[in-house]
């Protein structure tokens, strides 16, 4: 088991949560939009065996996918927090709410707000980005994280078979960057994986 009981419970309850939730809700906002199991442990497996040090998430929604990045920087012992970014209240609430009961709060910094600001302020470095959030924006804050990157460095971002279109901006510009090898998992809504070392 790739989790601890008690996390791999919550979490199992929250996925049953989210699926009942996005097949009541008709607006796109009040959605959780969750990562699908199989490429939330992919992403676990690939914090946990790269052993990833400083994490940023940008797009917490209700925590699921923050859960899984906390635990895997838990088990490696890594020294900082995950970082995750939010802009709607109400889901970082709920994260919040969510990361106590998997008695993994201490492991996260949530940060409320628009992404791109938000990233423009932090000071990094990190040595993993994980981009679930607004697909148009995340070229944006790759171009402002880069001087913040460390040179061994993990690139992951959701949905790059699920919406092509939205997602190409920001392949391109991954795809443009000296010395990053890249590949698309087919997994839940296809998780594009970037690495460089």
């Amino acid at each position: 088991m790739l989790l601890p009981p008690q996390v791999d419970a919550v979490l199992r309850d929250l996925e049953d949560l989210g699926h009942a939730n996005d097949a009541r809700e008709a607006d796109r906002s009040r959605k959780m939009l969750n990562l699908e199991r199989d490429t939330a442990e992919l992403l676990h497996v690939l914090v946990r065996t790269g052993r990833r040090r400083r994490v940023l998430e940008i797009g917490t929604s209700n925590g699921i996918s923050t859960i899984w990045l906390a635990a895997a920087l838990q088990a490696t012992g890594a020294p900082e927090p995950l970082v995750s970014i939010e802009r709607d209240a109400g889901k970082l609430a709920q994260a919040r709410a969510n990361l106590e009961r998997a008695g993994l709060a201490d492991r996260v910094r949530l940060l409320h707000g628009d992404a791109t600001e938000t990233v423009a302020a932090l000071p990094g470095p990190f040595d993993c980005v994980f981009f679930d959030a607004d697909r148009w924006s995340a070229p944006d804050q790759l171009r402002l994280l880069l001087p913040r990157l460390e040179p061994d460095c993990l690139l992951l971002a959701d949905n790059a078979l699920s919406h092509p279109a939205e997602i190409a901006g920001y392949i391109a510009a991954v795809e443009a960057l000296p010395g990053f090898a890249t590949t698309v998992f087919a997994l839940g809504k296809g998780l594009h994986v970037a690495s460089r070392a």
